[in-house]
């Protein structure tokens, strides 16, 4: 279905779309590079509205949130379309496809609210695609959500703009940025995108007081130079994300990266160590084959606060938001 897009302007008989920093110009029926916009008629429409290509619920711990909602279940939302064109993407035959691909019936924001309210599940996830191509459906559905007092959760690149952003963040309750490497050459080359925009959307959305976790996920050849993972470590520590959890994950084979082998678990664990040994204070390690190595650890005294085996969620030593043993503040809602 056809629905108005916002943030977008006229621009010498086109259309350039201000939604993310690709800011395409579109002459008339062309379509941005997320494949979902187009410029019809001289006024830009989104067809990702209503254009659900996934609507199901997934364990919290898969956005990966650690820290918001332990144990619970979410509601995930997903259109076809991305504005990004990862080599090593998973969910390629979704987000390198636009909407009219997709054969789905049209679902509405009050819907999708409907799904979670009947089955129960405290909170919606746009996720699997990048949900800034969708954003129009994000923010009316996550507008009725907070109407109906069920949480939010953005899951995405942070490769959109500070005002869309800005507008959106009063609605969304949690967000997970795949912060993909601390290189501008590497982001380039690895998804068509660039570093300086995500680093902003990461202040913006903590500067505006969102839950906020970050993903990096560590490819062999790519983003695993320990010297770069420093830098990152250096500049969140620098910006005050120190409370911030933050999830290296293993890669595997995938998309345009079929030949290229699996991180090593050493890997993992050795950015682990390094971001600790920054300051980082909630570290976790992703898509590892031994359970029990992403367990919520008081930063202070140690105690183990929340056990996890893969999905399996055991909150242990929390009360409320503090450590149960030395009473520390531990980032996150835990209630």
């Amino acid at each position: 279905m056809e629905h108005t897009a916002t943030f977008w302007q006229p621009e010498n008989n086109k259309i350039r779309c201000l939604l993310c920093p690709h800011y395409c110009l579109l002459g008339e029926n062309e379509t941005g590079l997320c494949r979902t916009r187009q410029n019809k008629q001289h006024q830009l429409i989104t067809m990702a509205y209503g254009n659900a290509a996934v609507i199901h619920s997934d364990p919290i711990e898969k956005k990966p949130l650690y820290h918001f909602l332990p144990g619970s279940s979410t509601l995930s939302v997903a259109t076809k379309g991305c504005n990004l064109r990862c080599l090593n993407c998973q969910n390629s035959t979704l987000s390198q496809c636009g909407p009219e691909t997709n054969e789905a019936d049209f679902t509405t924001p009050r819907q999708i609210i409907e799904m979670a309210m009947k089955n129960d599940i405290p909170s919606l996830s746009f996720t699997y695609t990048e949900p800034t191509v969708f954003y129009e459906w994000m923010m009316d559905t996550a507008q009725l959500a907070k109407e109906h007092n069920i949480k939010t959760c953005m899951v995405s690149s942070g490769f959109i703009n500070p005002e869309p952003l800005k507008k959106l963040l009063p609605y969304i309750d949690a967000v997970n940025i795949d912060l993909k490497a601390f290189d501008d050459d590497v982001y380039r080359k690895l998804c068509g995108a660039s570093l300086k925009p995500v680093l902003k959307a990461l202040e913006l959305i903590k500067n505006e007081g969102v839950h906020l976790e970050i993903t990096s996920l560590i490819i062999p050849g790519w983003n695993d130079n320990p010297a770069t993972l420093q830098k990152m470590c250096d500049w969140l520590v620098a910006k005050n994300f120190s409370d911030i959890p933050i999830h290296f994950s293993r890669f595997f084979p995938a998309h345009k990266l079929l030949h290229l082998p699996a991180t090593p678990e050493k890997t993992i664990l050795a950015a682990c160590h390094q971001a600790r040994q920054s300051g980082l204070k909630y570290v976790y390690a992703g898509n590892m084959s031994e359970s029990g190595r992403d367990s919520t650890i008081c930063p202070d005294c140690k105690n183990t606060l929340i056990t996890r085996h893969g999905y399996n969620v055991y909150v242990t030593g929390l009360r409320e938001n503090r450590c149960a043993k030395c009473n520390t503040i531990i980032y996150g809602l835990f209630n």
